[in-house]
């Protein structure tokens, strides 16, 4: 609006732009370019125009000459050994095309790549976060300069489709320039390292998974040894080449291509200092079975950051676009071919409503496209493996044999070539026949009546898992409803359910789903040092109102220094926050804190009973209590606001599952307890642990930011018929 100002001023720097401006009557508002969407903080990553007849014939170009490159991933460790036996990497969507090959590291050179990343921490450590954040930072420069041939390799190495392969470009440079702008805000002096850390990524983002993971236990000073996943070590290795690139040393990032028995060797070792793992909640049970044979050099349970994907739903009910809900489920749970963690595996649709759109999503499913991802009319590629395709053709015969209604599309005859899926709707009756997760192109159909919204939502809940959840409707009572009973890590309204941006929508889960902390969010980085930062976003918003009555408590039992310690749990608590994160006009994201469950409590003396009820209910959290050191009388008589969250427990198993564990003993205690909890059925425990004299001398010796829950909802607002801040704008 102001004639001073030209368009290419606003482009090239709209926040100095803006500034320029006069102020007239009202504050000026701007839709801020793309580039500057998350203003000094970091640059947005940068896409491709695949609707741009000149990028396509560039990019066109660049792909044909990567199917001509010698691609070979090989061991890159700091002593230069790189031996090992060599094999080929085939494109699942077509067997005959060889995209290039792979040497891997002999199980037994496992353990002394951990001793070489251990020798040279200090060296890493010593850097400054300002100047590994730096390496970070000109390690996304060359990826977003080499956006098109790491997509050639992806989308014949993983079977994506071009759109799918510049997202994960794009993702993988937003963890690098998130985490890097994380570590200058966040860390200091005070923050030392864990030590080696072993990072084990997927082959469904074979990219943005382990970059991200790589990137976040660099910056934070770790040392890190990467095992990427097995089908996919191509791009992992050129992901690796391009950090080296940037400036961290191979000593500080080892790349350790290799089979599933490599990884439990590195995690064996006793140099070992934390574990960050994306797969299948069985391999993640594992690892915390070996982890918790040992504790750190501190005496600490060591750190293991798990995601394990999801039994994920959407709920739509009657008052719902129809239109939007079917675009929308067909992106959940067939983009990827249905290989996301975050995919739609149940539709729950309200019986008035079922009929309807069950016909328009069927109409709109046959319009899939099957075939190899190298061309663009192409919607749906191959699965990933023959073992993967086997299992999930075996659950689609399985629920036939229930009795379900199935549909699923012809494969062309190209298909034999590759490990293809029909894509497939199976109509089922009831929620309990889906034991385990599908990780396919299947989508589970289900109809609900409106008075059974609650009963739904308990199911869903019931199924142990919580990673992404959808909702469809226009009723502001029902989005606030659903929302705020429905346990899972990230919330979708009127959306689909995948795609989470770093830094917009932080992606992670609870229960079955993972351990947390969240990737892309605020405190993931702090579980990657010894002593976790307080996010500068994240001072203390709210207090539980049952700790200030404990605290009368306290000051009237004369427990003075346990007072002054749950006081500090009070300042430290960041429970109730809730902040908007910056994203695109059309949508709103907001990150919350919430408490994170029902916690076990296992002390040994009264002190340290005490505190750790006191950082229970500073989170908002349950606790059930361990009877082995007989503290009942102590609590005897607790004021009622307080009693009713606790209880006691002698069978662990029975009592839970827990969503956290406070352990307080010496190194001999801890190592038995956090193996009794490891042996426990449910989901991970995320367990801490202070001896008791640290307790008394240390008010950060529990971190309460793993006492609680990271939510991220993400809502449509021009779903419902427009976004009222654009519409407003002058």
């Amino acid at each position: 609006s102001d004639p001073a100002v030209s368009i290419n001023e606003l482009i090239a720097d709209p926040a100095e732009a803006v500034a320029a401006m006069p102020v007239v009557g009202a504050q000026h508002e701007l839709i801020l370019s793309p580039k500057a969407l998350y203003g000094e903080a970091r640059d947005n990553s940068a896409g491709l125009d695949l609707s741009n007849e000149t990028d396509l014939a560039e990019l066109a170009g660049q792909l044909a000459a990567t199917v001509e490159a010698d691609w070979h991933a090989h061991p890159l460790l700091a002593d230069g050994n790189n031996d090992g036996e060599t094999r080929p990497i085939l494109n699942p969507a077509d067997h005959r095309d060889v995209v290039g090959k792979v040497t891997e590291l002999r199980v037994e050179d496992g353990p002394r790549a951990v001793e070489l990343a251990a020798k040279h921490a200090a060296e890493w450590a010593a850097v400054s976060p300002a100047e590994r954040a730096a390496c970070l930072d000109r390690a996304a420069d060359i990826m977003q300069a080499r956006m098109r041939p790491l997509m050639g390799v992806i989308m014949r190495e993983a079977g994506k489709s071009a759109a799918n392969a510049i997202g994960e470009v794009r993702e993988a440079i937003d963890f690098l320039r998130y985490y890097a702008d994380q570590a200058r805000r966040t860390l200091g002096p005070a923050h030392a390292p864990l030590g080696p850390v072993v990072c084990i990524s997927p082959w469904n983002f074979p990219l943005a998974i382990f970059t991200g993971q790589v990137a976040a236990a660099l910056v934070a000073g770790n040392p890190v040894l990467a095992k990427p996943a097995g089908v996919t070590p191509i791009i992992a290795f050129e992901s690796v080449r391009i950090l080296h690139e940037a400036g961290v040393p191979v000593s500080a990032l080892q790349f350790v291509p290799g089979s599933g028995r490599l990884g439990a060797a590195m995690i064996a070792a006793p140099q070992t200092a934390g574990v960050m793992f994306t797969g299948s909640t069985e391999v993640a049970r594992m690892i915390q079975a070996q982890l918790c044979e040992r504790l750190s050099a501190s005496g600490k349970p060591i750190p293991l950051i798990a995601e394990t994907g999801g039994q994920n739903g959407m709920i739509v009910d009657s008052s719902a676009l129809a239109e939007q809900v079917v675009a929308d489920v067909i992106a959940s749970a067939f983009d990827s071919a249905g290989q996301r963690c975050s995919a739609l595996r149940v539709l729950c649709l309200q019986e008035e409503i079922a009929e309807r759109t069950l016909t328009m999503l069927k109409g709109a499913f046959r319009e899939l496209s099957i075939g190899r991802t190298d061309r663009l009319s192409i919607d749906v590629g191959p699965v990933i493996t023959a073992d993967a395709k086997a299992e999930i053709d075996g659950h689609v015969e399985r629920m036939r044999g229930l009795g379900c209604k199935v549909t699923q599309l012809p494969l062309p005859d190209a298909a034999t070539e590759g490990t293809f899926v029909a894509p497939t709707i199976i109509e089922i009756n009831k929620l309990s026949d889906l034991t385990r997760e599908v990780f396919g192109p299947v989508l589970h159909v289900y109809r609900y009546r409106r008075a059974d919204l609650d009963r739904l939502i308990d199911e869903i809940n019931g199924s142990g898992y919580g990673l992404t959840f959808g909702l469809h409707t226009r009723l502001d009572e029902t989005v606030a409803h659903v929302t705020s009973r429905v346990k899972a890590g990230n919330l979708y309204v009127n959306r689909n359910i995948i795609g989470a941006v770093v830094g917009v929508q932080p992606f992670g889960g609870r229960g079955l789903s993972g351990t947390g902390p969240k990737a892309g969010g605020p405190l993931y980085i702090g579980r990657l040092v010894q002593k976790a930062p307080v996010p500068p976003q994240q001072n203390s918003v709210h207090t539980d109102a049952a700790l200030r009555d404990y605290i009368v408590w306290l000051d009237r039992k004369g427990f003075v220094a346990e007072a002054e310690a749950a006081r500090a749990y009070a300042g430290q608590s960041a429970l109730g926050l809730e902040r908007e994160l910056p994203g695109p006009v059309g949508e709103r994201n907001l990150y919350a804190l919430h408490p994170r469950g029902h916690i076990l409590l296992a002390p040994q003396t009264q002190g340290g009973l005490l505190r750790q009820i006191a950082a229970v209910l500073a989170t908002g959290n349950t606790a059930a209590i361990d009877t082995a050191a007989q503290l009942q009388p102590v609590i005897a008589d607790l004021p009622v606001s307080i009693a009713s969250r606790l209880s006691w427990t002698a069978d662990w198993a029975k009592d839970g599952p827990f969503s956290g564990a406070l352990v307080e003993g010496e190194r001999d205690r801890v190592e038995t307890v956090n193996r009794a909890i490891a042996a426990l059925p449910g989901p991970l425990v995320l367990v801490q642990a202070a001896a008791t004299a640290e307790l008394t001398a240390d008010p950060d010796a529990y971190c309460l930011n793993w006492l609680l829950e990271e939510v991220s909802t993400s809502i449509n607002t021009a779903a419902a018929g427009g976004n009222a801040s654009l519409m407003t704008i002058g």
